[in-house]
């Protein structure tokens, strides 16, 4: 995988860098913001981020990575293990995340669960009017590209994978944060949904693609 690694502190930078490389990962590493900014035009498979850096915080870059048309999957390191810090990372787009200190086998692992799910979604998933190419992360409605946040994307891609069933919010939740979905409310699934319904329903006040399931969940209409 293409990998971007954001960590100030430079024996661990140096550390993880030479263990990715060991696994035959191309990386390239940065330990502020201003200088990781320079990299965001270049196309990463996974992106490791540390928060707490001398010109900021890593998530000035999480966010200037969910601007790209195929955001990277994002793992953040952080010393901050409050409940709210680690809800802030999710919901700007962040896929898992790290407390410091951490052994290498431990990162490692969160890394190798990205490059499996990477080569297992490599196929395209089409109906009449619906694309998605899980490879490229994205999605076609009626010939036209929509352009996902990767939480929307998963959240999108989830339901479709069940189309036709109903998935329940904590379903929803641990889908989308891959964590215990007490951590986030159901106002922040619901909010993801509304996002999610202006960007693919013709309109979104009367939704044809996302059911809600009074009391349960969401569906998408089976094709």
């Amino acid at each position: 995988m293409n990998i971007f690694l954001l960590e100030d502190d430079v024996s661990l930078q140096k550390g993880i860098e030479l263990k990715l490389l060991k696994e035959g990962h191309h990386v390239i590493c940065r330990g502020d913001i201003s200088s990781a900014k320079k990299e965001m035009h270049k196309a990463f498979d996974l992106a490791i981020l540390d928060m707490n850096l001398p010109d900021g915080s890593g998530m000035d870059i999480c966010l200037e990575l969910q601007k790209m048309p195929e955001p990277p999957h994002i793992l953040v390191l952080t010393a901050n293990d409050a409940e709210t810090d680690i809800v802030t990372g999710y919901e700007l787009g962040a896929d898992d995340y790290v407390t410091k200190p951490f052994s290498l086998s431990v990162l490692l692992s969160k890394i190798n669960a990205v490059q499996r799910r990477l080569e297992q979604n490599t196929k395209k998933d089409r109906s009449d009017n619906i694309l998605f190419n899980p490879d490229k992360q994205t999605v076609e409605i009626f010939g036209q590209a929509i352009l996902l946040t990767r939480n929307e994307w998963r959240l999108f891609y989830a339901l479709w994978q069940n189309a036709g069933q109903t998935l329940t919010k904590s379903q929803l939740l641990e889908t989308l944060w891959d964590i215990d979905g007490d951590f986030v409310d159901e106002n922040t699934l619901a909010v993801n949904i509304r996002r999610l319904r202006e960007k693919v329903e013709k309109n979104p006040s009367n939704p044809q693609i996302i059911e809600n399931v009074r009391g349960i969940g969401y569906r998408v209409k089976k094709p």
